[in-house]
């Protein structure tokens, strides 16, 4: 498939002067041209445009990217891991300033930027918050735990007790509920709720790894009733009923 210089243009988020510049330095030639004298740019351009971009990206000047793309030893698979690198570098630098940010809004405007322990797992049964927790960090590693903290830590108090109503709520929607399939389109919208509650507890994003960490949490539930108490108390027939809900919407999301 070719490629005019304006839908290149518009594919790479570029401008169409951008390219007619690219091309005058000989950095991006396109591979052919029509009768008219139009520019068409093929797969190896689009690869090298996006190579020219990265590049430009950490700040590099064109003549040094023309160099090192002309270069006979050049390996564009090498090149992409170094990318990678360098962006998973920025990212992790980039959230650390962010978390800094919000702890310094919060205790700005009066937050509370280092909310304790005790604070984090408040409302659970007291005799199983540090339960809870030692025994986290054994199933998940300290790390994992210690994240999920952290991001917690960028809420308020306020905003803590609204995630804890929030799971209330989802519990309570679900009891309600039990009488029905859990393939029921309101059954499964409460799971939807329920997963996403669950990813802010963790601290995570969507994505392949966080379904199987959630079809895992679904284990859990059914060796540990602690976890799916309904008023305070364990409750079997409704453990019998989220987990085996919270597998069908992992499947469901797992053939899409």
């Amino acid at each position: 498939m070719k490629y005019s210089v304006k839908k290149l243009a518009e594919l790479a988020g570029v401008s169409v002067r951008t390219l007619h510049h690219y091309d005058q330095l000989g950095l991006l030639t396109p591979s052919e041209r029509t009768d008219a004298g139009y520019r068409l740019y093929g797969q190896e351009e689009l690869l090298r445009l996006q190579q020219i971009l990265f590049y430009r990206e950490m700040e590099l000047a064109l003549a040094d990217i023309a160099a090192i793309l002309d270069d006979p030893s050049f390996d564009m698979l090498a090149a992409l891991h170094q990318h990678r690198a360098v962006l998973e570098e920025r990212r992790d630098r980039t959230g650390l300033l962010l978390e800094t940010i919000n702890k310094t809004i919060q205790k700005l405007t009066g937050g509370n930027d280092m909310i304790s322990n005790e604070e984090l797992y408040a409302g659970f049964p007291k005799e199983y918050a540090e339960t809870w927790r030692d025994e986290a960090i054994e199933r998940w590693g300290k790390d994992t735990v210690e994240q999920s903290e952290a991001a917690l830590r960028t809420l308020n108090k306020e905003q803590i007790e609204i995630l804890k109503q929030e799971g209330a709520n989802i519990t309570n929607g679900l009891v309600e509920l039990m009488h029905l399939p859990v393939s029921d389109p309101a059954v499964q919208a409460l799971v939807h709720r329920h997963y996403h509650h669950i990813l802010q507890w963790w601290g995570r994003k969507e994505g392949e790894d966080a379904l199987d960490a959630y079809r895992g949490l679904s284990n859990l539930y059914l060796m540990d009733t602690r976890y799916t108490h309904v008023n305070g108390a364990p409750d079997l027939a409704f453990t019998a009923f989220i987990t085996k809900a919270m597998l069908y919407y992992v499947d469901g999301l797992s053939k899409k």
